[in-house]
């Protein structure tokens, strides 16, 4: 079950000739690859590109009507190496994954295929999860598209653009015999608009045309001799057909480009946070008429050098905008001016922040520098000494503070006011017991080195849990332990997930430990789905997938590789068992690698499924039972161990009802889902037996309404009871 469904919006993937699409970015590039004939398309599944894999799952009807192929990958790398089939047919083929670190996985295979060059177009779309917005080490994908010699379009963030970068990919990739990536940033991804269709079509070459006409030319091969000749052919040959093609098709735009000496540069992707800060500072208007000359590079690799010096003509200085380091676009534009003499001067990072996400607030600050340097607007500093300069734009005054302002107290500083809170696992996840579990262990055994992957159980490096002291990539988690296997008191501890399991963890984590005769312990978290990027089925999976093969069992495959001792663990709320299983892992003599298999559902994708059909049984009238847990007031010690062990958000303090006692006590908040873990906790870890368990019954039956009458008298009458004794001893 994906995080999201897209199978009323992929209807509107059958608009034909003239008819108006209105939506969002991904299900755009999915209506444009279909207008572009597309044979096959691949992928796998990651922020902000999670969401295209979905649309095209969804979408697998409409793409089988007009023979396309589409597979979910099992990794980046096996998605690159699909675009294979493009090397020897004319075949026009896509794959899309999360960048920079889906495009590390993948390098490999788009190196390969970068070398011997393709015959059809050959497009990789890119989600470039690049800023604040992303959960990864903050690269871009500019750096794999120069090693490689891969064209790299940045369209400008609006819908017909990104429509028409597809259709041009396609076209500068057969153009050149150059593989294309396309970045779409995850303002692309999820920006809504409207564009004029075009008819879908179907390819003109067919995956079953190349296997019945099987095709095979040496020079495609990356082997000797010809492997020496792709780089001299990739300068000599490619480069410049793809060069004419973008001046010839005019995918780079120029705007106002006589209308002043000075200019503006930028990648396409750039173009809208531009815009509104030239808004801010009254340079342009809401509709993109600007008064700055603009140069948008819709190709952000290569840079054309005669679109450069046709720019540059009469200006005495440019300023380019070009996210994060290294400044690769800055340094091939000096590059350009010094070779082509232009006789301006550039600025860039010396203006705008060397590292980081571009947002309107930092575009503003670095274009105010420019713009002032050159003349072009004047500060109120300026304008109140009298300094006038043609053209001006004055820029906003803002009002002055009282009198009494640098007197008044400096307001402290936030990270002084407002604790810190940390990202953690959701309400109910299954995960949040492992870790419990963990730390449990941890208190009998002492500390253990503990190697994290990619996933949510990341989360458990932070408090509450504090665990976790590497990670090193999707599916590395065993292997970030590889290194710490020798005779000792203690064993390290790997983590992954099932996606990570079968992404790369199989081979890379279990074999190797198995071949490596390792003795350490890893921890399988089977949602049976990757529950981290949205619910997408994978090989263990439970639901039955009519177009997937799922079902396969983790542990039959970590025993075919070798591993003896292997538990399966089916619900990790069971507390007991998790500390009693972690401990075993950890103490028994038994040699070679251990695995630990966690199985439980994913609660956020479990909610969203029976939230639905609660709400559904309720308004139909049925009866509808929930369990929730509560903190008796009365019992509870104060001692918090509960929170420090769980970090449940449900969990939190209330003020104590006894006036005798000032401590906060633990309370539930009504976000429960009844997991059960906070009550398993308190009883593991010998605390206070305070919580209690209680039913919800929504419509409840007439026994239930009778045995809750009786239950309300009795309980009311003993009340009554003590309240009376109560009063005669205070006498």
């Amino acid at each position: 079950m994906a995080e999201r469904s897209f199978v009323q919006e992929v209807k509107k993937l059958r608009l034909s000739e003239g008819q108006l699409f209105r939506g969002e970015g991904i299900l755009a590039v999915t209506k444009a690859l279909l207008e572009s004939g597309v044979s096959y398309v691949a992928g796998y599944q990651g922020a902000p590109i999670s969401h295209l894999m979905d649309v095209l799952a969804d979408a697998q009807d409409i793409l089988s009507e007009y023979g396309i192929r589409f597979e979910n990958s099992a990794s980046e790398a096996t998605a690159a190496a699909t675009l294979a089939a493009s090397v020897n047919y004319p075949l026009r083929g896509a794959v899309t994954f999360k960048a920079t670190v889906g495009t590390n996985v993948a390098s490999d295979a788009l190196a390969n295929l970068a070398s011997g060059g393709v015959l059809g177009g050959a497009l990789i779309i890119v989600g470039e999860d690049y800023g604040e917005g992303s959960s990864i080490m903050q690269e871009r994908s500019h750096a794999f598209a120069m090693k490689s010699q891969i064209w790299l379009l940045d369209p400008r963030p609006n819908l017909p653009s990104i429509v028409q970068a597809v259709k041009d990919g396609f076209e500068l990739s057969e153009a050149s015999n150059t593989p294309v990536m396309l970045q779409m940033r995850i303002r692309s991804c999820h920006v809504h608009g409207q564009f004029v269709c075009a008819d879908n079509r179907a390819p003109e070459f067919t995956v079953k045309q190349a296997l019945e006409n099987p095709t095979r030319s040496l020079s495609r091969i990356v082997l000797p001799p010809a492997n020496f000749c792709h780089e001299k052919e990739k300068i000599e040959d490619r480069w410049p057909a793809a060069v004419q093609f973008i001046q010839q098709r005019g995918l780079n735009e120029f705007f106002s480009e006589q209308a002043d000496d000075v200019g503006i540069v930028l990648q396409g992707g750039c173009y809208n946070t531009l815009i509104r800060a030239l808004n801010q500072l009254g340079l342009a208007d809401v509709f993109g008429e600007s008064k700055i000359p603009l140069y948008v590079m819709n190709v952000a690799y290569p840079l054309v050098e005669d679109e450069f010096k046709r720019f540059c003509h009469n200006k005495q200085a440019i300023l380019l905008l070009e996210e994060g380091q290294p400044n690769f676009v800055e340094q091939n534009v000096a590059n350009i001016l010094r070779q082509q003499q232009l006789d301006l001067v550039l600025h860039g990072k010396d203006l705008l922040p060397m590292a980081g996400e571009y947002n309107t607030a930092t575009v503003l600050a670095g274009l105010r520098s420019f713009l002032e340097r050159y003349g072009k607007i004047t500060s109120p500093v300026n304008a109140a000494v009298g300094m006038v300069r043609i053209p001006t734009v004055a820029l906003p005054s803002y009002p002055q503070q009282p009198d009494n302002f640098i007197n008044a107290a400096a307001a402290p500083a936030l990270a002084e006011t407002v604790q810190a809170r940390p990202p953690g696992f959701c309400t109910g996840c299954p995960e949040r017991p492992i870790f419990t579990a963990m730390k449990l262990v941890e208190r009998e055994l002492g500390s253990h080195h503990i190697s994290v992957d990619i996933g949510c159980h990341l989360f458990s490096i932070l408090p509450p849990f504090n665990l976790g002291n590497t990670t090193m990539g999707y599916g590395l988690g065993g292997a970030g332990a590889a290194a710490l296997n020798v005779e000792a008191n203690k064993r390290a501890i790997s983590v992954m997930g099932d996606g990570g399991f079968w992404h790369n963890g199989l081979t890379s984590g279990i074999a190797n430990s198995v071949f490596n005769r390792s003795n350490n312990l890893t921890v399988i978290v089977d949602n049976r789905y990757t529950a981290a990027t949205g619910g997408q089925d994978i090989l263990s999976s439970t639901a039955l997938n009519p177009t997937r093969s799922t079902g396969h069992e983790i542990e039959r495959a970590v025993r075919g590789v070798g591993v003896n001792w292997v538990k399966t663990i089916t619900h990790t709320y069971d507390l007991k068992t998790m500390v009693r299983t972690l401990r075993e892992a950890l103490t028994t003599q038994e040699a070679g690698p251990k695995v630990l298999i966690a199985q439980s559902e994913c609660m956020l994708n479990k909610q969203r499924r029976e939230k639905k059909h609660t709400r559904s049984a309720i308004a139909a009238g049925k009866r509808v039972l929930r369990e929730r847990f509560g903190v008796d007031p009365d019992t509870c010690t104060g001692d918090h161990s509960c929170i420090r062990l769980s970090g449940c958000p449900s969990l939190s303090i209330a003020p104590n009802p006894d006036p005798l006692r000032t401590d906060p006590v633990a309370t539930v908040l009504e976000s429960c889902v009844g997991c059960g873990l906070c009550g398993e906790v308190s009883h593991a870890a010998v605390l206070c037996p305070s919580f209690f368990k209680a039913q919800i019954i929504t419509h409840p039956t007439r026994w239930e309404r009778g045995s809750h009458w009786l239950r309300h008298k009795v309980i009311g009458w003993l009340q009554r009871r003590d309240s009376q004794q109560r009063a005669r001893l205070s006498f």
